[in-house]
Protein backbone atom coordinates (compact mmCIF):
# COMPACT_ATOMS: atom_id res chain seq x y z
CA UNK A 1 0.00 0.00 0.00
CA UNK A 2 0.95 3.57 -0.92
CA UNK A 3 1.14 7.14 0.32
CA UNK A 4 -1.83 7.93 -2.00
CA UNK A 5 -4.26 5.23 -1.08
CA UNK A 6 -4.72 6.65 2.42
CA UNK A 7 -4.06 10.17 2.37
CA UNK A 8 -6.83 12.77 2.07
CA UNK A 9 -8.06 16.01 -0.07
CA UNK A 10 -5.78 18.69 1.50
CA UNK A 11 -7.53 20.93 4.08
CA UNK A 12 -5.69 24.48 3.30
CA UNK A 13 -6.07 28.31 3.60
CA UNK A 14 -4.00 31.23 2.16
CA UNK A 15 -1.66 32.93 4.48
CA UNK A 16 -3.58 35.75 3.66
CA UNK A 17 -6.78 34.49 4.95
CA UNK A 18 -8.11 35.51 8.85
CA UNK A 19 -7.73 33.47 11.62
CA UNK A 20 -11.57 33.23 11.94
CA UNK A 21 -11.84 31.74 8.73
CA UNK A 22 -9.09 28.98 9.41
CA UNK A 23 -11.14 27.89 12.52
CA UNK A 24 -14.19 27.68 11.04
CA UNK A 25 -12.37 25.14 7.88
CA UNK A 26 -10.76 23.29 10.96
CA UNK A 27 -14.03 22.71 12.55
CA UNK A 28 -16.47 22.13 9.30
CA UNK A 29 -13.81 19.72 8.48
CA UNK A 30 -12.71 18.30 11.48
CA UNK A 31 -8.94 19.03 10.42
CA UNK A 32 -6.48 20.11 13.29
CA UNK A 33 -4.06 21.34 12.32
CA UNK A 34 -4.67 23.21 8.91
CA UNK A 35 -1.90 23.43 5.58
CA UNK A 36 -1.37 27.50 4.89
CA UNK A 37 -0.21 27.91 1.55
CA UNK A 38 0.85 31.10 -0.29
CA UNK A 39 0.61 30.95 -4.18
CA UNK A 40 -0.28 27.52 -3.86
CA UNK A 41 3.69 26.22 -2.42
CA UNK A 42 2.92 25.26 1.28
CA UNK A 43 4.71 27.31 4.10
CA UNK A 44 3.20 25.83 7.46
CA UNK A 45 0.43 25.00 9.13
CA UNK A 46 -2.04 27.09 11.92
CA UNK A 47 -3.60 25.40 14.55
CA UNK A 48 -6.58 25.50 16.86
CA UNK A 49 -4.04 26.00 19.74
CA UNK A 50 -2.55 28.44 17.99
CA UNK A 51 -6.19 30.32 17.54
CA UNK A 52 -7.03 29.55 21.11
CA UNK A 53 -3.80 31.70 21.86
CA UNK A 54 -4.34 34.39 19.64
CA UNK A 55 -8.21 34.59 21.09
CA UNK A 56 -7.00 34.79 24.50
CA UNK A 57 -4.11 37.09 24.58
CA UNK A 58 -4.66 41.04 25.61
CA UNK A 59 -1.92 42.08 23.47
CA UNK A 60 -5.13 41.16 20.72
CA UNK A 61 -7.88 42.34 22.81
CA UNK A 62 -8.56 45.64 20.99
CA UNK A 63 -8.62 43.63 17.27
CA UNK A 64 -11.35 41.75 16.36
CA UNK A 65 -10.66 38.54 15.55
CA UNK A 66 -12.16 38.90 12.01
CA UNK A 67 -9.06 41.29 11.22
CA UNK A 68 -6.11 38.94 12.42
CA UNK A 69 -4.40 37.09 9.41
CA UNK A 70 -3.26 33.91 9.80
CA UNK A 71 0.25 34.60 7.99
CA UNK A 72 1.76 36.13 10.80
CA UNK A 73 0.67 32.79 13.08
CA UNK A 74 2.40 30.31 10.42
CA UNK A 75 3.86 27.23 12.33
CA UNK A 76 6.49 25.57 10.28
CA UNK A 77 5.61 22.13 11.94
CA UNK A 78 4.65 20.01 9.51
CA UNK A 79 6.18 17.05 7.13
CA UNK A 80 5.90 15.74 3.47
CA UNK A 81 6.03 12.36 1.45
CA UNK A 82 5.01 11.56 -2.18
CA UNK A 83 1.60 9.63 -3.35
CA UNK A 84 3.93 6.75 -4.54
CA UNK A 85 5.89 5.94 -1.34
CA UNK A 86 5.01 3.02 1.11
CA UNK A 87 2.59 3.86 4.18
CA UNK A 88 4.95 2.68 6.20
CA UNK A 89 7.40 6.21 5.62
CA UNK A 90 4.14 7.58 7.13
CA UNK A 91 4.26 5.98 10.75
CA UNK A 92 7.23 7.59 11.65
CA UNK A 93 6.48 11.38 9.82
CA UNK A 94 3.27 11.35 12.00
CA UNK A 95 5.03 10.49 15.36
CA UNK A 96 6.87 13.73 14.68
CA UNK A 97 3.99 15.79 13.11
CA UNK A 98 0.61 15.87 13.54
CA UNK A 99 -0.10 15.85 9.38
CA UNK A 100 2.19 14.60 6.79
CA UNK A 101 1.61 17.14 3.57
CA UNK A 102 1.35 14.61 0.25
CA UNK A 103 2.86 16.28 -2.89
CA UNK A 104 3.55 15.73 -6.11
CA UNK A 105 6.82 15.28 -8.50
CA UNK A 106 6.56 19.43 -8.93
CA UNK A 107 6.16 20.06 -5.49
CA UNK A 108 2.37 20.82 -5.90
CA UNK A 109 0.17 20.05 -3.06
CA UNK A 110 -2.48 16.92 -3.83
CA UNK A 111 -2.87 15.90 -0.07
CA UNK A 112 -2.76 15.19 3.28
CA UNK A 113 -2.28 12.55 5.79
CA UNK A 114 -3.58 12.77 9.82
CA UNK A 115 -3.78 10.58 12.65
CA UNK A 116 -7.06 9.83 11.36
CA UNK A 117 -5.89 8.54 8.24
CA UNK A 118 -3.48 6.48 9.26
CA UNK A 119 -5.47 4.55 11.55
CA UNK A 120 -7.75 3.44 9.22
CA UNK A 121 -5.62 1.05 7.51
CA UNK A 122 -3.30 0.39 10.87
CA UNK A 123 -3.69 -0.63 14.37
CA UNK A 124 -1.54 -0.62 17.43
CA UNK A 125 -1.38 -4.26 18.35
CA UNK A 126 -0.08 -3.33 22.45
CA UNK A 127 -2.38 -3.47 25.43
CA UNK A 128 -4.48 0.28 25.79
CA UNK A 129 -2.63 0.25 29.34
CA UNK A 130 0.65 1.01 27.56
CA UNK A 131 -0.87 3.73 24.90
CA UNK A 132 -2.87 5.82 27.26
CA UNK A 133 -1.73 8.96 28.51
CA UNK A 134 -2.45 10.76 31.92
CA UNK A 135 -5.26 12.39 31.70
CA UNK A 136 -5.48 15.80 33.58
CA UNK A 137 -8.55 16.94 35.28
CA UNK A 138 -9.97 20.30 36.16
CA UNK A 139 -13.42 21.47 37.93
CA UNK A 140 -16.10 22.01 36.16
CA UNK A 141 -16.38 25.29 38.09
CA UNK A 142 -13.08 26.63 37.49
CA UNK A 143 -12.58 30.06 35.47
CA UNK A 144 -11.83 29.38 32.00
CA UNK A 145 -8.68 32.39 32.35
CA UNK A 146 -7.09 29.45 34.70
CA UNK A 147 -7.86 26.90 32.19
CA UNK A 148 -5.99 28.23 29.43
CA UNK A 149 -3.24 29.55 31.96
CA UNK A 150 -2.74 25.82 32.50
CA UNK A 151 -2.91 24.52 28.98
CA UNK A 152 -0.11 27.21 28.08
CA UNK A 153 2.00 26.87 31.24
CA UNK A 154 1.73 22.88 31.25
CA UNK A 155 1.26 22.06 27.23
CA UNK A 156 -1.62 20.51 28.14
CA UNK A 157 -4.23 20.03 25.34
CA UNK A 158 -7.30 19.14 26.95
CA UNK A 159 -8.98 18.54 30.39
CA UNK A 160 -11.56 15.89 31.71
CA UNK A 161 -14.25 17.89 33.65
CA UNK A 162 -15.28 17.03 36.87
CA UNK A 163 -17.80 17.62 39.34
CA UNK A 164 -18.51 15.78 42.59
CA UNK A 165 -16.11 13.07 41.85
CA UNK A 166 -18.09 12.02 38.29
CA UNK A 167 -16.56 13.23 34.86
CA UNK A 168 -19.41 15.42 33.37
CA UNK A 169 -17.43 16.74 30.17
CA UNK A 170 -13.95 17.55 28.26
CA UNK A 171 -12.54 20.64 27.49
CA UNK A 172 -9.76 21.23 24.93
CA UNK A 173 -8.32 23.93 22.89
CA UNK A 174 -11.06 23.61 20.15
CA UNK A 175 -13.51 24.80 22.49
CA UNK A 176 -11.51 27.67 24.11
CA UNK A 177 -10.86 29.03 21.23
CA UNK A 178 -14.17 28.49 19.91
CA UNK A 179 -15.84 30.39 22.69
CA UNK A 180 -13.36 33.15 22.63
CA UNK A 181 -13.72 33.73 19.41
CA UNK A 182 -17.94 34.20 19.76
CA UNK A 183 -17.21 35.80 22.92
CA UNK A 184 -15.17 38.17 21.43
CA UNK A 185 -17.53 38.59 18.57
CA UNK A 186 -20.91 39.36 20.92
CA UNK A 187 -19.09 41.36 23.50
CA UNK A 188 -18.01 45.12 23.84
CA UNK A 189 -14.33 45.43 23.59
CA UNK A 190 -14.68 47.39 27.46
CA UNK A 191 -17.05 44.62 28.85
CA UNK A 192 -14.65 41.75 27.61
CA UNK A 193 -11.91 41.26 30.23
CA UNK A 194 -14.62 41.42 33.19
CA UNK A 195 -16.59 39.05 31.43
CA UNK A 196 -14.13 36.93 30.55
CA UNK A 197 -12.98 36.46 33.64
CA UNK A 198 -16.49 35.17 34.99
CA UNK A 199 -16.10 32.38 32.01
CA UNK A 200 -16.31 29.22 33.76
CA UNK A 201 -15.57 25.83 32.52
CA UNK A 202 -19.04 23.96 32.24
CA UNK A 203 -19.39 26.96 30.29
CA UNK A 204 -17.53 26.05 27.54
CA UNK A 205 -17.06 22.22 27.77
CA UNK A 206 -18.31 19.77 25.36
CA UNK A 207 -20.92 17.38 26.92
CA UNK A 208 -21.97 14.32 27.23
CA UNK A 209 -18.74 12.54 27.47
CA UNK A 210 -17.51 9.64 25.48
CA UNK A 211 -15.60 7.07 27.39
CA UNK A 212 -14.80 3.88 26.85
CA UNK A 213 -13.98 1.37 30.13
CA UNK A 214 -9.87 -0.06 30.18
CA UNK A 215 -11.64 -3.43 28.80
CA UNK A 216 -12.22 -1.94 25.08
CA UNK A 217 -10.37 -3.70 22.62
CA UNK A 218 -8.59 -1.36 20.68
CA UNK A 219 -9.85 -2.11 17.23
CA UNK A 220 -12.92 -1.47 18.81
CA UNK A 221 -11.89 1.67 20.57
CA UNK A 222 -10.33 3.10 16.84
CA UNK A 223 -13.65 2.78 15.49
CA UNK A 224 -15.15 4.68 18.11
CA UNK A 225 -13.13 7.49 18.11
CA UNK A 226 -13.03 7.84 14.34
CA UNK A 227 -16.43 7.20 14.05
CA UNK A 228 -17.26 9.84 15.98
CA UNK A 229 -14.72 12.33 15.15
CA UNK A 230 -12.81 12.62 18.69
CA UNK A 231 -9.20 12.60 19.49
CA UNK A 232 -9.51 11.56 22.61
CA UNK A 233 -10.97 8.75 24.62
CA UNK A 234 -11.29 8.56 28.64
CA UNK A 235 -10.60 5.33 29.83
CA UNK A 236 -12.48 3.88 33.19
CA UNK A 237 -11.88 1.34 35.54
CA UNK A 238 -14.17 0.24 37.75
CA UNK A 239 -16.02 3.45 37.24
CA UNK A 240 -12.30 5.79 37.87
CA UNK A 241 -10.74 7.60 35.90
CA UNK A 242 -7.77 5.67 34.34
CA UNK A 243 -6.19 7.49 31.71
CA UNK A 244 -6.84 9.19 28.25
CA UNK A 245 -6.64 7.39 25.09
CA UNK A 246 -5.76 9.22 21.79
CA UNK A 247 -5.15 9.26 18.37
CA UNK A 248 -1.93 10.68 19.02
CA UNK A 249 -1.07 8.27 21.62
CA UNK A 250 -2.51 5.09 18.58
CA UNK A 251 -0.04 6.55 16.19
CA UNK A 252 3.52 6.78 18.56
CA UNK A 253 2.06 3.14 19.46
CA UNK A 254 2.25 1.73 15.78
Amino acid sequence: MNVRAVMAKPASIAKSAFITEALEKMLAGRVDPLIVTNNSEVIGTISRRTIAEIMGSKKNAQISPTKIHVANHVKDDFTSAYPDQSVDILVPLLQASKVVVVLDSDHHLIGQVGYGDLLKVMRPVIPIERMMEKAYTIQADERVVHLRRRMLDDSITRFVVTANGSIVGIVTETDVATSLRSFREMVETKHQDARIRNLIVSDIMSAPVIAAEKTVAVPDAVDLMLGKGISALPITEAGQLAGLLTLESLVKAL
